[in-house]
């Protein structure tokens, strides 16, 4: 069999050049985003009720505003269709 050589190819874990620029803002947005993912999960994790009860008050929030914003469009626009 052929010796074993030292290959040095292939991804090591870290990168040889410091990310600049646009790949440095793109990497920490990405690392703020993770983090504050996480800690909205650990708070629902650790409070279920009041997340469900925020989650279902947005919901009703969401709905009603799109039915409201729904219905005054539908109304305006038949008044100028029927006059």
């Amino acid at each position: 069999m052929a010796d074993k050589q030292n290959l040095n190819a292939g991804f090591t874990g870290t990168p040889t050049e410091q990310p600049e620029g646009l790949t440095k803002v793109a990497k920490s947005a990405a690392n703020e985003v993770k983090r504050e993912v996480y800690a909205v999960a650990s708070g629902a994790r650790d409070h279920p009720q009041a997340a469900s009860a925020l989650l279902l008050a947005t919901g009703m929030l969401a709905f009603g505003l799109g039915y409201l914003l729904g219905r005054s469009s539908a109304e305006s626009s038949t008044r100028a269709y029927w006059r």
